[in-house]
């Protein structure tokens, strides 16, 4: 009796756990189209510089990034040699006013993602990573190069935990 009580604890030992159903490459795409949706095609768009991109680290979570700049702002040109100083600060004052819609936007964002990928395990990651563009003339003092914002699957499911369990940082 003791020698198969002891095969079996080793023939379970042996075992693992189910694994997780795996997040499609499939699944990221929807997500992605939905991301640029919402960042170059609404009322409030973007100049969006690339597509969203995201990746499932298995054990970590899914992470989607994307490139953007905060206006359409004009470039150099041979009809438009340089720009004033009134120039410069006007497209920096228009950058600090979109800040606050990118991230309320980017907020959403990981919200909705938490929801549609009904297999990313409760305890894992959804971040997304928005870098923004700045021309060399531009005065981007105190306006961010990147935005990273993370929280668990399970906390952003949870109205009563969501906004606290958002995680930001800037670069």
């Amino acid at each position: 009796m003791n020698a198969i009580a002891i095969l079996l604890a080793f023939f379970f030992a042996g075992q693992e756990a189910a694994p997780h159903p795996r997040i499609t490459r499939a699944e990221l795409a929807v997500i992605e189209h939905d991301f640029d949706n919402r960042l170059a095609y609404s009322a409030d768009a973007f100049d969006l510089l690339g597509p969203t991109r995201g990746v499932y680290l298995e054990g970590y979570g899914v992470v989607f990034s994307s490139e953007l700049n905060l206006v359409v702002s004009p470039n150099l040109s041979p009809f438009h040699q340089s720009f004033g100083k009134a120039e410069i600060a006007r497209i920096r004052d228009r950058k600090l006013q979109r800040l606050p819609v990118l991230k309320q936007k980017m907020r959403e964002m990981m919200v909705t993602a938490a929801a549609q990928l009904e297999n990313l395990p409760p305890s894992e990651q959804v971040v997304v990573a928005i870098s923004l563009f700045h021309y060399s003339w531009e005065d981007y003092n105190g306006l961010p190069s990147q935005i990273v914002m993370q929280a668990e699957r399970q906390k952003l499911l949870s109205n009563a935990t969501r906004e606290t369990a958002i995680r930001e940082v800037e670069f």
